[in-house]
């Protein structure tokens, strides 16, 4: 599932693109064909992200939501003008890379005839973007943004968010601080590879519970998480090792191999980056976690 990095990138994406231009909306597929309608030539005015969670504003007062889930991404392409990333979500390939569009096409006649399932079309005088598999795709309104943003948690991507309110909601339960990480409305957009990573890197022990962390231990993730995610944000990829902990130091995050780019995460059974014991894995709230049992001891 694409972590809060991906989506943050979707926002800068949209918000280059297409924000300020008058939209052709269409759902190819025919499932959002009712949504596309209300939006069709509208215009896009901002994107933002929260979390996993994307919102397309319009000047209708419409609001588009788009969860990708497991399975969902966007497509994008266009002419000279229109740049950025021609897929962002679902990882195609380990480290969530993206496919680079940055030259343009050579000559743009249009979007082309859709691809698979396209749930919604949007097409500019210049590019076009189709999403396809998305968990969640639907019209709200401004109002039902705040309050769905008001149930989550606090985003390390977000520069107003507030560190306490994410200490506090970790600090005052029993559940296992691995658990938490994943819950939404703890910390919005942390997934499986930030979670495992960060953990690691402060060498807690997952199951510990949040009651038994102290303040500073948890603010010390937070911090971390907004370094990372940040780096996140402006590579395209999830890289957590420091330089001297690779195979070659002194790389640009592109020339990091994928596997450098990670402690734990999909290393079952190699030596752990520290102490050389084996990274393990096991079942965690339905999604499998990694782990150095002798750097992550109780």
């Amino acid at each position: 599932m694409p972590e809060g990095h991906s989506i943050h990138r979707l926002a800068r994406q949209f918000t280059s693109v297409f924000t300020g231009e008058r939209l052709q909306v269409s759902s190819p597929q025919g499932r959002f064909s009712a949504g596309a309608e209300r939006l069709n030539g509208a215009v896009l005015t901002g994107a933002r992200a929260h979390g996993k969670q994307l919102f397309l504003e319009f000047d209708n007062d419409l609001v588009l939501r788009v969860h990708l889930g497991l399975y969902g991404a966007w497509s994008f392409g266009g002419d000279s003008e229109f740049r950025g990333a021609s897929s962002i979500g679902a990882p195609r390939r380990v480290g969530e890379r993206e496919t680079a569009d940055d030259d343009g096409a050579a000559s743009y006649a249009g979007p082309p005839p859709p691809v698979g399932a396209v749930r919604v079309r949007l097409v500019s005088e210049h590019g076009w973007a189709d999403l396809r598999g998305p968990t969640a795709c639907e019209l709200i309104t401004g109002a039902e943004r705040d309050a769905l943003i008001g149930k989550l948690g606090p985003d390390p991507l977000d520069p107003d968010s507030d560190p306490a309110e994410f200490v506090e909601r970790v600090r005052r339960t029993r559940t296992a601080v691995g658990l938490s990480l994943m819950n939404q409305s703890v910390i919005a957009g942390v997934g499986n590879v930030y979670r495992a990573e960060v953990l690691f890197r402060h060498r807690l022990h997952p199951w510990l519970q949040g009651v038994a962390l102290a303040e500073g231990d948890v603010l010390a993730l937070w911090d971390d998480l907004v370094h990372l995610m940040n780096d996140g944000v402006r590579a395209g990829r999830i890289i957590t090792t420091k330089p001297e902990h690779r195979s070659a130091e002194h790389l640009e995050a592109s020339e990091v191999r994928t596997e450098d780019a990670h402690y734990v995460y999909k290393r079952t059974g190699l030596e752990c980056r520290i102490c050389a014991t084996q990274v393990a894995m096991a079942e965690m709230g339905a999604r499998k976690l990694y782990w150095c049992p002798q750097c992550q001891a109780r």
